[in-house]
């Protein structure tokens, strides 16, 4: 029945690969089913016959489904079916697609559409990377055009070693998290986390997952040699060279005048003009051309650009190759918020927001991997007003989560721990204005957001890019890109990090790839760069991370408890945790192993409450102090709950410093008093004494130690003071 179907198999990293085609999606262009370990994805590669029209660009769409299937999971939603895409899920998308999106033919306008699906899920072998080869596999077995293969691999580092597509046990200790695409010549493709690793460690781990990329890069050949399909042909959306260089003499010269300017506002409107001197001379020359004419348009400003970054070195802003635009900083822009930030690079503008929150505040992610939840989240807007643009919100786009994921795992190793600063947070960055870098200014504010909201960071972590221009064996980078730049540029090498080393890297790429030479040159430029943003412009406006919270975010309290008194705490049908929560105004998280967080507006309520959680889960000791309820009166003293379950007598005699005849001529049900443990008795029973806390805390003296000059009325004084009150009296 499956007369196609193939089997080839490889090992990569220690791990068995295996690759099946002709047996399942045999109407795609083309399709496969990758067995890497136990992780298996099936990815399908399909192409549309004709072109679409009207459109100025490749239509390509990657799309990483995560089935809950793969791991076990029914999905928790309502219709326990699988939604939109989880954010990760977004990102191993763009992470595949960068790489296979430059190796397209420029000029196809037909869609393609890669499907990888993923069905069965071993931690150990990531099902992203499986996904990557898979992609490669189907598009070189496929009649679609496309100059692959590519592959992928994941490189650690752990004690000075790298690891090629670490376990999941090693990346939990890993140093980095970098992945790596390459075609047989080139490094295709760069997303990388760090702990502040050196530029020569990421250079080196960049070059062994290169390396590592060969032997699969050659596999695929294989296949593809055995039983690819030929490429199909296409309509060219190429305008053709008569027509280019017609557009390009008549409007050359006005195109350099145009683009002579460090304002994209007063460049675009200097276009403007030119576009229509353009049209109304060509549109009669070239009928139905219009798309056409644009395009010639648009190559003309980039032949300009590129003509003057690579013979005469010049930028259209004027500035050096190695210049940053003018930047400025400032914090605590908005006074109610926890923290706030914001960067401006140029006519990038990015203001960011910092929220604290409890650590049950934490996002809570149901997705085919192993981590649950994420206490520091990272979230980016592009609002259309940022490029002087008008169309409606529609939430965030591939782009933005993008941008966002990039921003916040260039901060994450710089967070302090949960047992150090028990808080969830959430960034927000807004960019307000933009032309170029925008993601790597959010890096900047979100550190001034956090440093301004009082988050003890590690250290300050600033962003910044690195442009790319090649011609031929020609090349050429420029620091700090603006939007003119990236557009008609080969590269936009993107990376945040502190003083020490390395925290991200986002590359993308328009060519087919860098030479080991190009990534050495980008990753020392970034540094120099990211030190000077650090020094000169962020560190001036605050040096270091306030040592106190914003008035208005929780104060937050934390401890450790035995995990055979979590039930003690949060007490049958939760009765014990509420009591706490609505006494002391706080919020009150208890995490299976046993780590309480208290988090409320005024910190002494939250030391209440933490102190009621100690008393709880610890008896009380003798000489202790405490705050307790009356919860009953007898003739013979009064019962005061210091903590749920925790109840004990003040005798009348220790009710207070004075003579009490009667208990409720001092306190009455409900009141709240203090109290001191005197001692335990043999059956647990607390003894307690208001008059000894008082005492103690306040410095009251008791009657009985009051020298005679100060001493009260004498015993029979006091019985006729009494007596004078019933009469309705006073005794002068």
């Amino acid at each position: 029945m499956f007369e196609n179907y193939r089997v080839f198999e490889t090992e990569l990293a220690g791990r068995p690969l295996k690759v099946e085609t002709g047996k399942m999606a045999q109407l795609a262009n083309g399709s496969c089913l990758v067995r890497y370990g136990e992780t298996v994805v099936h990815v399908a590669a399909t192409a549309s016959a004709k072109p679409r029209e009207g459109v100025d660009f490749f239509p390509l769409s990657v799309d990483f489904e995560e089935k809950l299937y793969a791991v076990g999971k029914i999905p928790g939603s309502y219709l326990k079916r699988e939604g939109r895409p989880s954010d990760k899920a977004i990102l191993a998308s763009r992470v595949i697609d960068r790489p296979i999106r430059p190796l397209f033919p420029k000029d196809m306008r037909n869609d393609v559409s890669v499907v990888c699906t993923v069905m069965s899920v071993d931690h150990d072998c990531s099902p992203e990377i499986t996904a990557m080869i898979g992609t490669s596999i189907a598009l070189s077995i496929s009649d679609i055009p496309w100059n692959g293969p590519i592959s992928g691999v994941s490189v650690g580092l752990i004690d000075g070693q790298f690891i090629i597509n670490p376990t999941a046990e090693q990346r939990k200790v890993s140093e980095m998290a970098v992945t790596v695409a390459s075609t047989d010549s080139r490094i295709a493709m760069i997303e990388a986390g760090a702990n502040e690793v050196s530029d020569e460690d990421m250079y080196n781990g960049i070059m062994a997952g290169h390396e590592a990329n060969q032997k699969i890069i050659e596999f695929i050949k294989g296949i593809q040699a055995e039983i690819g399909k030929e490429k199909f042909s296409y309509p060219s959306n190429e305008p053709d060279e008569e027509m280019f260089q017609a557009v390009k003499e008549f409007a050359i010269e006005d195109v350099k005048v145009a683009l002579d300017t460090d304002d994209k506002t007063v460049r675009d409107e200097r276009l403007k003009p030119i576009y229509e001197k353009v049209h109304e001379h060509f549109d009669e020359i070239y009928p139905d051309s219009e798309a056409k004419i644009d395009e010639c348009l648009y190559k003309t400003q980039k032949y300009v650009v590129r003509r003057w970054l690579l013979d005469e070195q010049k930028r259209v802003d004027g500035r050096k190759m190695d210049e940053i635009r003018p930047l400025a900083a400032e914090i605590d822009l908005l006074p109610r918020v926890h923290g706030s930030g914001m960067f401006t690079r140029g006519q990038t503008q990015v203001l960011t927001v910092a929220t604290l929150g409890p650590v049950s505040d934490q996002q809570m992610l149901d997705g085919i991997d192993e981590e649950e939840f994420k206490r520091y989240m990272h979230q980016y807007n592009f609002p259309s007003y940022s490029v002087g643009e008008t169309k409606p919100s529609r939430g965030p786009g591939r782009r933005e989560i993008g941008h966002g994921a990039l921003a916040e795992r260039a901060l994450l190793p710089v967070i302090p721990p949960v047992e150090e600063f028990p808080y969830s947070m959430r960034l927000v960055s807004e960019v307000l204005s933009s032309n170029g870098s925008t993601s790597q200014a959010s890096i900047c504010g979100s550190t001034l957001a956090l440093m301004a909201a009082g988050v003890p960071i590690k250290a300050p972590v600033a962003g910044i890019s690195c442009g790319l221009i090649t011609e031929g064996d020609r090349w050429m980078t420029m620091v700090d890109i603006q939007g003119l730049e990236d557009f008609f540029g080969d590269m936009d090498f993107k990376v945040g990090g502190t003083h020490k080393g390395i925290t991200a890297i986002q590359m993308d790429l328009k060519i087919s790839g860098l030479t080991p030479e190009m990534v050495k040159e980008a990753l020392a430029k970034t540094h120099k760069a990211r030190d000077y943003i650090l020094d000169e412009v962020m560190l001036k406006v605050i040096p270091e991370p306030r040592k106190e919270l914003s008035k208005y975010a929780p104060k937050m309290l934390s401890t450790v408890i035995p995990v055979d008194k979590i039930r003690e705490v949060i007490g049958s049908g939760g009765k014990v945790i509420q009591k706490i929560c609505a006494e002391c105004s706080v919020k009150v998280d208890v995490e299976e192993d046993g780590h309480v967080f208290v988090s409320g507006i005024d910190i002494d309520n939250c030391q209440r409450a933490m102190t009621i959680i100690d008393t709880i889960v610890n008896d009380p000791e003798p000489g202790a102090i405490y705050n307790g309820k009356v919860t009953r009166i007898m003739d013979f003293g009064a019962f005061v709950e210091i903590a749920p379950g925790k109840e004990g007598l003040v005798h009348i005699s220790r009710l207070d410093v004075k003579r009490t005849e009667k208990v409720t001529d001092v306190v009455n049900v409900g009141d709240e008093v203090m109290v001191k443990v005197l001692e335990i008795d043999d059956k647990g029973r607390l003894n307690l004494s208001r008059r000894d806390a008082l005492i103690e805390v306040e410095g009251l003296v008791p009657e009985n130690d009051i020298s005679d000059s100060h001493r009260g009325p004498r015993r029979n004084d006091r019985r006729d003071d009494r007596r004078d009150d019933r009469r309705g009296g006073h005794r002068r």
